[in-house]
């Protein structure tokens, strides 16, 4: 048996008794392979919080642990759990303003939208809304736009991208949140 294991062995047993001193050297000795783990089965934001709340669960509840040879397996469940944890967590949020709107711009009815639709593009820069309706209505390819224009592609292809994203905005602004 190498003498780091049996020397982690040691502290483990130590542990169980309650030794606040052979559990904080038996964190910091298993940390690296906590983090090792935790990065295998957490999303890299939650790695940090993973391994905390898992060696916190360890320090708690190791006077409960049965065999010093479980130890290393028992790590691991504790940080897959916890990541598990951290990922539920993770999912479970409040709606997002673009969520809420989009939403209510389903409940709306589509004479509205028509209204709110035509207002958005009657309030974009003549540039943006050219191309808009070239792609969008005339149904053009960006090529054919970029001709038109006597522009590149890219250049097109990026203005195109803003006037969506203004008319997005427009729609999506107070007036649709309720605010």
């Amino acid at each position: 048996m190498p003498n780091g294991t049996l020397e982690r062995d040691n502290l483990i047993l130590r542990a169980q008794t309650g030794d606040a001193n052979a559990i904080a050297r038996l964190l910091a000795v298993c940390q690296a392979d906590a983090r090792r783990y935790a990065y295998k089965h957490c999303h890299a934001s939650d790695v940090d919080d993973a391994v905390q709340e898992s060696l916190l669960v360890i320090s708690r509840k190791v006077k409960g642990l049965r065999a010093a040879a479980a130890f290393s397996s028992w790590l691991f469940v504790v940080i897959k759990r916890e990541c598990r944890r951290l990922s539920r967590m993770m999912f479970r949020h409040e709606p997002l303003e673009d969520e809420v709107a989009e939403e209510r711009m389903l409940a709306t009815p589509d004479h509205a939208l028509r209204i709110d639709l035509a207002n958005a593009l009657e309030s974009l820069p003549a540039h943006y809304l050219e191309v808009v309706l070239l792609r969008d209505f005339e149904e053009l390819t960006i090529s054919e736009i970029a001709g038109r224009l006597g522009e590149q592609p890219g250049a097109v292809k990026s203005r195109l991208h803003r006037a969506r994203e203004l008319v997005r905005e427009y729609m999506l602004g107070p007036k649709a949140l309720g605010c």
